[in-house]
C-alpha cells in the first residue's frame, strides 16, 4: 500500500523527530557531565559521530521505502557501539550509579526503526542485543538497567504489535472497497443490461408468441436467454457485454419517437462536469398516457445526475406500461411530479394501475426480475439518495424519488 494511504506514515514522522530530539538530549548529557568523564574526548568523538549520522540519515527515516534492513542494521550497531564504548569513556562509579550510556534514550529509536519497519519479532531481537550491550556496559543485573532493558524491550514489541495490526486492517480494508467498486459496477452493468436486452427480450417473446407459428418458437428461445440472462444478473455474475446507456422507456402504442429521453452531450443537458435542466430529458417521456407536471423555472443537477435520475423514472414508467392496467384493462395513466425542494430534486411517479400485491416485490428480485432493486433503487441509492414506493391494491403506485442537489 502507498505510504501516503498508510497509518504508519505518522509513526515514521514520529520516530524521525525521536531521533533529532534523543540526538540532542545525548549531546546534552554530554555537555552537563563534561568534567567527570574518564576519556572526554572519546566521549566526544562518539557524539560526534552520533550527531552527524543522525542528521544525515533524516530522510532514510521519513517512510518506509527509504528506511530499509541494511539501515537500520547499521543504526543499531551504531547504538550498541555507543553503550559498549561507555565504560571505556565513563568511570564506574558513574555506572554502578546509573549513569546513562553515551546514546542514552537515543537507542530506542533503533529499536522502534525495527518495530515500524518489520514487526515485533524483529523489534524484539533488536530489543535483546542492546539489553545483553547494556548489562554487559554494567557488569551485571542492576535493577536500573533491567528496568530500562525491560521498558524498551515491551514498548517495540507493543508497537510492532500494532503496526502488524494496522497493516492487516489496510489489507482488509482495501480490499473491501475493492469488492465494493466491483459490486457497484457490476450493479450498473445490471442496470443497463435490464433497461435494454431483458426488455428488448420480454417485448420480443410476448410479440411473437402472439403471432404464433414459426414466431412462437423464436419467442420461446427469446425467453429462454431473458431467463438465462436474468440468472447471471441476479447471481453476481457481471456478462461481458457492452450495452447502450440505461434509462430508455421503449416507445409503447400510445408513445412517439420524442419518448426516448436524449442520452448524449449537449448545450441543453450540459456536459458531464457541468449541470443541466431536468426538466427537458423528463419532458420527453410525456404523451397521451403519460402526463408530465414541472415548474416553471430551470430545475438543475449535475449532468450524470440528471440523466440517471431520468433513467430512473424511465424505469418506473416501464414498469407501469408493462404490468399495469386501468380498470378497462387498458394502459394505466401516469403522471411525473417534478418538484425543485432547497436541498433536492424530488419526481414523483404516479399511476392509476391496480397496485402491487403485498410481497411481489421480493419475489420478483428472488426470480432475478430486478427492475425495482438495481433500475430504481439502485440509481439513486449511488447518487446519494432515496427511492421510495408506496402501493395499495386496487389504488395504484406511487414512486418518489428524491436526489439531492449537493
Amino acid at each position: 500500500m502507498a505510504a501516503g494511504m498508510s497509518v504508519e506514515q505518522p509513526l515514521w514522522r514520529a520516530l524521525t523527530a525521536y531521533r533529532v530530539l534523543t540526538m540532542g538530549y545525548a549531546l546534552a548529557l554530554y555537555a552537563h557531565a563534561y568534567g567527570e568523564y574518564v576519556r572526554p574526548l572519546g566521549a566526544g568523538a562518539y557524539l560526534a559521530v552520533l550527531a552527524v549520522w543522525t542528521l544525515a540519515t533524516v530522510r532514510r527515516v521519513s517512510s518506509a521505502e527509504r528506511c530499509t534492513p541494511p539501515f537500520l542494521a547499521v543504526e543499531l550497531a551504531v547504538a550498541l557501539a555507543g553503550i559498549l564504548l561507555t565504560p571505556v569513556v565513563d568511570t564506574q562509579a558513574r555506572i554502578d550509579a546509573g549513569g546513562p550510556t553515551l546514546p542514552s534514550i537515543w537507542t530506542a529509536g533503533a529499536v522502534l526503526g525495527f518495530a515500524i519497519k518489520s514487526g515485533w519479532r524483529r523489534a524484539a531481537a533488536a530489543s535483546l542485543l542492546v539489553g545483553a550491550a547494556n548489562v554487559a556496559a554494567a557488569g551485571g543485573f542492576a535493577q536500573d538497567t533491567v528496568h530500562n532493558v525491560l521498558l524498551v524491550c515491551i514498548a517495540s514489541i507493543a508497537i510492532g504489535y500494532v503496526v502488524e495490526v494496522a497493516r492487516a486492517s489496510e489489507r482488509t480494508l482495501a480490499r473491501a472497497l475493492r469488492i465494493e467498486a466491483a459490486t457497484r459496477e457490476r450493479e450498473r452493468l445490471a442496470r443497463d443490461i435490464h433497461d435494454s436486452v431483458l426488455q428488448v427480450l420480454a417485448m420480443v417473446q410476448r410479440r411473437l408468441a402472439a403471432i404464433g407459428g414459426e414466431a412462437a418458437e423464436l419467442g420461446r428461445l427469446a425467453g429462454e436467454q431473458e431467463a438465462a440472462l436474468r440468472t447471471l444478473v441476479s447471481s453476481g455474475v457481471a456478462p461481458e457485454v457492452s450495452m447502450p446507456r440505461a434509462g430508455v422507456f421503449a416507445p409503447g402504442p400510445s408513445a412517439s419517437p420524442a419518448a426516448v429521453p436524449p442520452q448524449g452531450g449537449g448545450a441543453e443537458r450540459g456536459e458531464d462536469g457541468g449541470e443541466c435542466d431536468v426538466r427537458a430529458p423528463l419532458s420527453a417521456y410525456a404523451g397521451s398516457r403519460v402526463s408530465f407536471a414541472e415548474p416553471g423555472a430551470p430545475v438543475r443537477l449535475p449532468a450524470a445526475a440528471a440523466r440517471e435520475l431520468a433513467a430512473a423514472v424511465g424505469a418506473a414508467l416501464d414498469n407501469v406500461r408493462t404490468h399495469a392496467r386501468g380498470p378497462s384493462g387498458e394502459e394505466a395513466q401516469a403522471w411525473i411530479l417534478l418538484e425543485d425542494e432547497p436541498d433536492a430534486v424530488v419526481v414523483t411517479v404516479r399511476d392509476d394501475g391496480p397496485g402491487i400485491p403485498p410481497g411481489r416485490l421480493e419475489d420478483a428480485e428472488a426470480e432475478g426480475r430486478m427492475g425495482v432493486a438495481l433500475s430504481i433503487r439502485g440509481r439513486l441509492r449511488d447518487l446519494g439518495g432515496s427511492a421510495e414506493l408506496l402501493s395499495v391494491p386496487g389504488q395504484g403506485t406511487e414512486v418518489e424519488l428524491r436526489v439531492p442537489k449537493r
